[in-house]
Order: C-alpha cells, then sequence, then structure tokens
C-alpha cells in the first residue's frame, strides 16, 4: 500500500509502527517495543524490525529531514535510514545512550558498526541532510532549526542499485515511544 507523506504519493511502510498519523506534512510515529535495526556486531544478535516510511530511489540524491522525539527509554532512536536490504544499510539520527541523546550513525554491510557524538545539550529538533553520490552516503546535521552543515559521517554504500529511503523510528529495549518527522524531502 503507497501512502502521502509529506506532501508527497509512494510512501511505503517497512515494519508499521504501533501507531502513525500523517497530517499537513507531519508524520508522527509511535514505536513497538523491540524494534531496532542491527546486525551481530558486540551484541551477537540480529533485528531487523524497526520502521522505516520510505520511498524507493534510484540514483544519486539527497534526503532531508528534520524530527524530534518524546525520548525516555535506553536506545529510542529516531532518524533517516537508506536500505538496500537487510545487510546493507545506513542509519543516522539521535538515539538515548545512557540518559544523553546523542547524534548516531551505523552503517551495516554484513555486520554494523555504531558511532555516537555527544550534544552539549538537547535539541528540541535536529535536521539530517543524508548526500548518496555514487559509492558514497555523506550525513550532515544541523540543530534546532540550523542548516545541516556539519559532517557526521561519510560511508561507502553500494552505488548503481535502488534503495529504500526514509524516516525510521525504533526502540530496542524502550516500551516504544513517539517520534515526529517534518519537512522530510529528496532533491
Amino acid at each position: 500500500m503507497t501512502i502521502t507523506a509529506f506532501g508527497t504519493d509512494g510512501w511505503r511502510w517497512l515494519h508499521e509502527p504501533a501507531a502513525w498519523s500523517a497530517t499537513d506534512g507531519v508524520v508522527e510515529a509511535t514505536t513497538r517495543p523491540d524494534s531496532d535495526f542491527w546486525r551481530t556486531t558486540h551484541y551477537g544478535f540480529i533485528r531487523d524490525n524497526g520502521h522505516v516510511l520510505g520511498r524507493d530511489v534510484e540514483g544519486d540524491f539527497t534526503l532531508t529531514a528534520t524530527f524530534s522525539g518524546a525520548y525516555r527509554d535506553l536506545y529510542d532512536q529516531a532518524g533517516v535510514m537508506l536500505r538496500l536490504d537487510e545487510e546493507n544499510w545506513v542509519k543516522t539520527g539521535i538515539e538515548l545512550v545512557d540518559g544523553v541523546r546523542q547524534l548516531s550513525a551505523v552503517v551495516t554491510r554484513g555486520v554494523s558498526d555504531w558511532s555516537v557524538v555527544p550534544l552539549p545539550a538537547a535539541p528540541a529538533s535536529v535536521t539530517l541532510a543524508v548526500e548518496r553520490r555514487g559509492d558514497t552516503v555523506t550525513v550532515r546535521y544541523g540543530l534546532d532549526g540550523g542548516e545541516p552543515a556539519t559532517m557526521l559521517r561519510l560511508a561507502y554504500f553500494p552505488p548503481d542499485v535502488g534503495v529504500l529511503a526514509g524516516v525510521m523510528c525504533a526502540s530496542p529495549d524502550g516500551s516504544g515511544f513517539t517520534a515526529r518527522f517534518e519537512e522530510v524531502a529528496f532533491r
């Protein structure tokens, strides 16, 4: 089923969340408990049941999204995801780690890696720009309405293949939380 969201058609859920709404260019989603995207590294498990509202996209593009969340439990997360398949993807956004909202990026090529950057304060919102060019994904961010100009991550991503690209949220350890996405666009 295709969904109209952010002023355009063609969106679809990969693992629909517990509840969601799409109105006036805003999507709110409430995650299911025990939802995540992760492959093996450190924890020894594979989870592929987080929530992505995405579009099928070919070639080079930049996806921008502004989001916020009512983060409360360890690893509650929201942001953006580019997904080739269950073993090749990039997710990036805010993740609650040890009670602190941190910028997070996970790149998975068979196994997941994870990096975080602590924020000086909990921003009201984050804007990400995830650019795919050739074999590279570059993640930039801005806080509280700021332009996404600061680079968080540059990573390899397989070129010349279509991907599911969109917004994501998950609650690996918590009971679920609500994330809000707005100003989501491709260029």
